[in-house]
């Protein structure tokens, strides 16, 4: 249960952090995640090791994937962890892609000043 309510904290936390004025916007994460793995698997990002890169895509694996822990026919039970991997992965890769823009952000104006 303490899981949960963690989990539902942190997709909580980043929807006030998405949301927040002057902080890159929901879309602008978004097309950020493709440069982050990039990056990420090129070495250029340390910020984010390949180990949570590679949980994030366990996760999405799990979400596509037909085989649960939990079968979806319990159904409140079987979705309900479905949807917490969902709301890791989105919190995760939402706050990630936020701190690559500002990583992005500081390399640019440290190229520019340099």
């Amino acid at each position: 249960m303490k899981a949960k309510a963690a989990r539902a904290a942190a997709a909580w936390r980043t929807y006030q952090d998405v949301t927040k004025p002057g902080t890159p916007g929901l879309m602008a994460r978004v097309r950020a995640i493709p440069r982050l793995i990039g990056a990420v698997t090129r070495g250029e990002y340390g910020e984010m090791g390949r180990g949570k890169l590679a949980l994030m895509a366990l996760g999405v694996v799990y979400l596509i994937s037909p085989i649960d822990v939990v079968p979806d026919f319990l159904v409140l039970v079987g979705l309900a962890d479905d949807f917490g991997v969902f709301l890791w992965l989105m919190g995760s890769l939402l706050g990630e892609s936020g701190r690559y823009l500002d990583h992005e952000r500081r390399v640019v104006q440290g190229t520019l000043e340099g």
